[in-house]
């Protein structure tokens, strides 16, 4: 592998996701309205790809959430 990179060879399959998607993506998980899944559709990703590379989108989704109130009648 080490000269294989000598002579400028880069192993592996090339990533989707850009900085941009990224960034995109977490612009976007705030919003209650959009799923993981329409997210990903959205930016021509899986939903893999996103929970890959925003390690804390559990998180980011969580604590966006606002918890459902009951009302009284």
């Amino acid at each position: 592998m080490d000269a294989a990179r000598a002579r400028g060879r880069v192993g592996g399959r090339p990533t989707v996701a850009t900085p941009e998607i990224i960034r995109a993506a977490r612009d976007m998980l705030p919003n209650p309205e959009h799923s993981i899944t329409s997210i990903a559709k959205l930016l021509g990703v899986s939903p893999g790809t996103l929970y890959n590379h925003i390690p804390d989108l559990q998180e980011l989704r969580a604590s966006c959430r606002v918890p459902n109130q009951l009302t009284g009648s």
